[in-house]
């Protein structure tokens, strides 16, 4: 076999260099030479993918001593209006994007399979379309077929929404770019498929360059684009970390399959506040809309019983009141169990040791089961107090009075920490007819006449104060 030259090795290395695939992470994006069962980047397991390269052409060369265009400079003191919205009627839509939608935004719109993300963008499509905004709907998960039966089953067959069923990338954008309407709804990114990328739709290369075109093609002609993006049993959305970044807006669509409450969570926005929320009902005609979240999520709640607590939170800039339920029960020799459904399991594994270390109340021969009624899922720490509550009253079967609402962040040293907007809290809870309040004692009450305070100092006050024990 005759030996290559030098300059023979050094291109077959090159070409070997080229075509050889690199290795991503799905949770975080980071780049690695090798498979690896854990990502160093993140600490993910079993989310590093092969990729393959973008481009099979020569390999990019640097910028090099050319001089470019120079970039318009301005200082932070000159005027810029606020962005054109365009209202969709929808009022907990319209909440969640900030007041509407912004031309030229790009939205990543995430959830369950089953959850409602077609039902709900099919009637956001609609009620933009009725409002004068041009609509194209493109399908790559059904057919043209399926999505004319949900029309007609909601009552939007007479909706001026042009609906498209195609997978390739190449033929979407030609036929955005010659329509050019207000709104294009991408249903999902996870089925579009590039010809310029030598990778099977949904891998991790499809869905950063199908985004990447998307999001280019919405920030060059003005055109907002909503793309879905399917999720991981953990949660999140499928595909590199990256593509969040791309887009301006995420929105997760969250509920549980047994209750009719969907909540459409913002958890970025550039255009407005984060997460803020907006809360639907799913019903026969779709979903509906629910001007009062704490109502609802109330709406079930029978005689005192023990075990459960009123806790009024905050979601983005509205107040919520949502019902912690919490069973605890003796546990069988073992380790005793610790289940949370709408929770942070970790807050609750922290209020347990700080009410056995603080207060002497011990959890360890007990299985501990926690819940947010209605499908909520409650994450900001103002609502330790009330999981505290829950959990005494459970453990000590008292209930606690059906009157009261509680909040309050618990610090490892049992002090009890004020939360931000008491004022809003309380207002909320007044309005649904409670009249008493338990929150910490730097609390600001504001203008909350007719609405009795109770304010704690330490978890140990409010153990012997509610359950008559220090």
């Amino acid at each position: 076999m005759t030996p290559l030259d030098p300059a023979a090795r050094l291109g077959h290395k090159q070409a070997m260099a080229r075509s050889s695939a690199s290795f991503t992470c799905t949770s975080c994006g980071a780049s690695h030479k090798k498979w690896a069962g854990r990502c160093d980047a993140c600490g993910a397991w079993n989310s590093i993918v092969e990729e393959a390269p973008l481009s099979t052409g020569p390999a990019s060369k640097s910028l090099g001593g050319a001089r470019g265009r120079a970039a318009p400079l301005s200082d932070l003191s000159t005027p810029e209006p606020p962005p054109p919205r365009t209202t969709s009627g929808l009022a907990e839509l319209d909440r969640v994007l900030g007041g509407g939608l912004v031309p030229a935004s790009a939205i990543l719109v995430g959830g369950d399979p089953g959850i409602g993300k077609s039902t709900l963008l099919l009637q956001a499509a609609a009620s933009f379309a009725r409002a004068g905004l041009s609509c194209v709907y493109v399908s790559g998960e059904e057919a043209s077929a399926q999505v004319r039966m949900r029309a007609q089953r909601l009552g939007l067959a007479d909706a001026p929404v042009r609906l498209a069923t195609e997978t390739n990338l190449r033929d979407i954008l030609t036929t955005l770019d010659r329509e050019r309407p207000g709104l294009a709804i991408i249903d999902s990114i996870q089925t579009m498929w590039a010809d310029n990328v030598d990778s099977a739709p949904g891998s991790v290369s499809q869905v950063r360059a199908a985004a990447h075109e998307l999001v280019s093609f919405a920030k060059r002609t003005g055109v907002a684009v909503v793309l879905v993006g399917h999720v991981t049993k953990e949660g999140q959305i499928a595909g590199p970390r990256v593509v969040e970044h791309m887009v301006d807006t995420v929105l997760y669509f969250e509920g549980e399959r047994g209750h009719q409450f969907r909540i459409l969570r913002a958890v970025k926005n550039r255009f407005g506040p984060a997460d803020e929320i907006g809360v639907f009902e799913m019903t026969g005609m779709g979903l509906a809309e629910v001007a009062n979240p704490s109502a609802l999520f109330l709406s079930d709640r029978g005689a005192p019983a023990p075990g459960s607590a009123v806790f009024a939170g905050i979601e983005g800039t509205r107040p919520v009141l949502t019902e912690i339920q919490a069973l605890v029960a003796p546990a069988p020799p073992g380790t005793p169990r610790r289940t949370v459904v709408g929770l942070d399991s970790g807050r609750l594994s922290t209020t347990l040791a700080v009410l056995e270390a603080r207060c002497g109340i011990p959890f360890a021969g007990f299985d501990v089961f926690l819940n947010v009624a209605g499908g909520m899922k409650v994450t900001e720490p103002a609502a330790d107090l009330a999981v505290a509550a829950a959990l005494l009253s459970a453990r000590e079967d008292v209930a606690l009075p059906s009157d009261t609402v509680i909040f309050g962040e618990i610090s490892l040293s049992g002090a009890l920490r004020p939360v931000s907007q008491t004022e809003n809290r309380l207002k909320e809870a007044q309005k649904l007819g409670f009249t008493t309040a338990i929150a910490p004692a730097q609390s600001k009450p504001g203008g909350s006449a007719g609405l009795k305070l109770r304010q704690m100092a330490d978890l140990t006050a409010f153990v012997g104060d509610i359950f008559g024990a220090g």
